[in-house]
């Protein structure tokens, strides 16, 4: 459109203000769209939840490691490093733009906040504390700041033994980590560990832990501080200092911030203070953190994004030039960087580098991630290595391939020996992840990420060993009475829940619902004891619902399915209207695995339950799929569930579509099998899943026709019954009838049959407007020559046929007299015309 101008917006606040939650809702709101996030995790996490909306033949992952891209992905949830920004997209989105601030990764952000648009939005999430440079910088962008939905507040410091439950515990080396992680253990039973180093699977299941409540706390490094979703309800700081790879230092109010927020979630409130004696914040820091106002951001790191690929020595000066902007500096060399500059000393990676398009291979392979960081020239010659093959052969020789990856699924070594591997298993996904590098790219993918797979649950098994007792963590988390013994639950075999003998509720299918008279001092203690008790009978039940026979399900006539009298699942429109989609009720004890279990067996009864009740409507497709004369209309017929408007048609296709039971009427074609009450029931609930409507309330059995109701717009047709105002009349019985008069009246007017009105179920009153929703008129009898009218008959009512289906213009009928029998009828057609 001229004059269009793509909009750009920022959504700055603190943590828990549903910033990336609004970003996803947008994204997946237009035709397509990319976002990138700070970390993998954060990107594969929010892949998840978009194919989970949108499918995964629509939703791509691309990170520096991993690459899932569909044919047909429009869709991207990536790292800020490997947005496909190449690939045009209507929506672009980048979280925790502040990092545009950090010295290491910082230029990345800042080459997508200067130059990522999409071609109808652009969204940056973040922090306020980039507002003041956002504005100079991108001046066209809108701003809308959120506010915390819960407050946070400071609690001072506490030790370890006093800290609540459900507390996560922050420390900034390893070493701190694991001090903090075994005194937890042997004070307070255990805890989960979550550090930076750790992959995916490991921090995932490590959260897993914490989250299922089989340990109360959590020790982790600042790793937490982004994108890490728990049920944290306070928040400790062992120190308030940091090496950033460069030096130690102090955290600034606003790191600080971003950690504690993790504390208290949507509109549950939060707390942060020390994990120590003595407080470690100052209340100017506290201040700042309690009301969110914090120092803006001076400048933005960096890195010119033009570059020269004449020779090694043009490439290393245009990366090292210096911005021309207010605002804007060089960050620290990054490892690429410092990489190309440390081969750029060695004269035979000079002399192979003697091209443009070398230069820029040799810059391609120095940008391999340095995951491993071993102070060394351990990963400066892993790069040489890389482009000299790549140079002479244009990929990797598989042999050297096969070497390196072959020995990096190992599980031998501790803790720290493990996530080392696991670094190298990183760098060797990312190589393998360029599939003009590797022959058979997808292969070592997949054994890399297996490799991955296998050490992640090897660390988080030592992990668990060392930072867990279980015997401890049991102890600890035990639920006590007043006498310290522990409280006793079960459920009978009729879903009662007992707790030390005393009925506390019953699960209700997959629900727990407590008894009305639970509600003394130890009502949390009692229903936390009973959760407990379900923890094994919800797998039971699952187990037992998988196995069982259609006959243990029920359908309602709203959607619902039930099962040993419990509502479990509804159904909701699916991929058509004979195809409907499961969607299994909210339960705390259902986990993704086991709804899944669920939604796959329901769908297998839903199947066979339409089938079974339908099954002319599957036959008939199958029978007609030799037929191509009928074949696509029968198609259609299926689709709108066995009734739909007449066609035009030849009289082949006629007396085809009634040798396989199809009835091709005047006012509709359909099956008459599916007009019985229990298919039309279930017709009714697919349709109004279909579209969208409130399942309308069907006649009873056995009428013929009814007073026009309310219905949706075309439900009448599709449960076969026409219109034929005030009234509408049963398709298969309108077909009969008004075969049966256009047959008496196929060459002149004939008398109406004395049982007509009964046969539509009509009165007198409402005759003459039923027959002509039937394409009929009522005429008014016509003197007969020669014959004196016998006063104590009444006259002949005719009808005729409207082929035109509307009532032509007559004169007024002969007067009738009042006592006549059809002078009300006659007086209705009189004042009709």
């Amino acid at each position: 459109m001229s004059g269009f101008a793509p909009r750009v917006k920022a959504v700055l606040g603190p943590t828990n203000t549903g910033k990336t939650h609004l970003a996803i809702e947008r994204l997946l709101g237009h035709a397509s769209g990319i976002i990138g996030f700070p970390l993998r995790l954060l990107a594969r996490e929010n892949y998840d939840r978009m194919v989970e909306l949108k499918g995964a033949r629509h939703v791509a992952l691309i990170t520096g490691e991993e690459k899932i891209v569909p044919p047909g992905a429009r869709y991207f949830s990536c790292t800020v490093e490997a947005m496909p920004l190449d690939h045009p997209v209507e929506f672009i989105a980048v979280d925790e733009i502040q990092l545009c601030a950090d010295p290491d990764r910082g230029h990345i952000f800042t080459d997508r906040l200067l130059n990522a648009r999409g071609l109808v939005e652009t969204m940056f999430l973040g922090a306020e504390t980039i507002s003041k440079l956002l504005r100079r910088l991108v001046p066209c962008a809108e701003i809308e700041t959120r506010p915390r939905l819960s407050q946070l507040t400071y609690t001072g410091p506490a030790k370890l033994s006093r800290l609540p439950p459900r507390t996560a515990i922050v420390a900034f080396s390893a070493a701190e980590v694991y001090a903090i992680a075994e005194a937890v253990r042997s004070r307070r039973g255990g805890c989960a560990v979550v550090m930076g180093r750790l992959s995916p699977r490991t921090r995932n299941a490590q959260v897993a832990l914490y989250q299922e409540k089989e340990v109360d706390f959590l020790v982790a490094t600042d790793a937490i501080g982004m994108g890490l979703n728990m049920d944290v309800d306070h928040v400790a700081f062992a120190g308030v200092s940091k090496f950033d790879g460069h030096r130690s230092r102090a955290l600034r109010a606003a790191e600080i911030a971003q950690i504690a927020g993790r504390a208290g979630r949507g509109m549950r409130n939060g707390s942060f203070g020390s994990a120590s004696q003595h407080p470690l914040l100052t209340n100017e820091i506290v201040n700042a953190v309690e009301s969110h106002i914090f120092d803006p951001i001076e400048r933005l790191a960096w890195r010119n994004a033009a570059l020269d690929f004449s020779s090694v020595d043009a490439l290393l000066a245009s990366l090292a030039m210096q911005p021309d902007r207010p605002g804007l500096a060089r960050g620290h060399d990054a490892i690429d960087f410092q990489t190309l500059a440390t081969l750029a000393s060695d004269p035979s990676i000079r002399a192979a580098a003697a091209s443009p398009r070398a230069v820029q291979l040799l810059w391609q392979a120095c940008q391999i991630p340095d995951f491993r960081k071993l102070a060394t020239d351990a990963h400066a010659r892993l790069c040489a290595r890389v482009f000299n093959y790549l140079r002479e052969n244009n990929t990797l020789p598989e042999d050297w391939v096969t070497s390196q990856i072959s020995g990096l699924g190992r599980t031998d070594g501790d803790i720290d020996t493990l996530m080392q591997r696991l670094a190298e298993v990183r760098v060797w996904a990312y190589i393998a992840a360029r599939a003009d590098w590797v022959r058979n790219a997808f292969y070592w993918q997949t054994r890399a990420r297996e490799a991955e797979d296998l050490l992640s649950d090897v660390l988080h098994e030592k992990l668990m060993a060392r930072f867990v007792d279980r015997r401890a963590a049991k102890l600890t988390r035990s639920l006590t009475k007043s006498d310290g013994t522990r409280l006793h639950s079960t459920v009978t075999m009729n879903g009662e829940v007992v707790v030390e003998g005393h009925s506390v509720g019953r699960v209700n299918g997959f629900l727990f619902e407590t008894d009305s008279d639970v509600a003394s001092n130890d009502a949390r203690l009692v229903l936390r004891a009973a959760r407990r008790a379900l923890a094994s009978e919800i797998p039971r039940r699952i187990a037992a619902l998988h196995m069982a026979a259609d006959e243990a399900f029920s359908l309602t006539p709203q959607g619902n399915i039930t099962w040993q009298g419990a509502r479990i699942a509804k159904l909701l429109r699916g991929a058509s209207m004979l195809a409907p989609a499961i969607e299994v009720i909210d339960s705390e004890f259902l986990d993704g695995s086991g709804r899944e279990v669920l939604r796959s067996r329901l769908a297998r009864f839903v199947s066979t339950r339409i089938r079974s009740e339908l099954p002319s409507l599957f036959a008939i497709e199958t029978a007609t799929a030799s037929r191509p004369d009928i074949r696509g209309l029968v198609h259609q017929l299926v689709e709108k569930g066995g009734v739909m408007s007449p066609a035009v048609l030849t009289v082949e296709q006629r007396a085809a579509l009634k040798k396989y039971g199809i009835r091709a009427g005047r006012f509709a074609i359909f099956l008459p099998p599916l007009l019985k009450p229990r298919p039309t029931s279930l017709r009714a609930l697919l349709w109004s899943l279909w579209h969208g409507s409130s399942i309308p309330q069907l006649p009873p059995p056995g009428r013929v026709s009814i007073a026009r109701p309310a219905w949706p717009r075309g439900f009448a047709l599709a449960m076969g019954w026409i219109e034929c105002q005030p009234k509408l009349v049963r398709i298969d019985v309108a077909e009969k009838i008004a075969d049966s008069l256009a047959f008496g009246t196929r060459s002149h007017t004939a008398a109406i049959p004395p049982d007509l009105a009964m046969r539509l179920g009509t009165n007198l009153a409402d005759l003459p407007a039923v027959l002509r929703g039937l394409g009929f008129q009522l005429l008014p009898p016509e003197p007969v020559a020669g014959k004196t009218s016998d006063p104590n008959q009444p006259p002949r009512i005719t009808v005729r046929a409207d082929r035109r289906r509307r009532r032509p213009t007559k004169a007024a009928p002969p007067p009738v007299s009042p006592d006549h029998p059809f002078a009300a009828l006659l007086a209705l057609k009189r004042a009709a015309s």
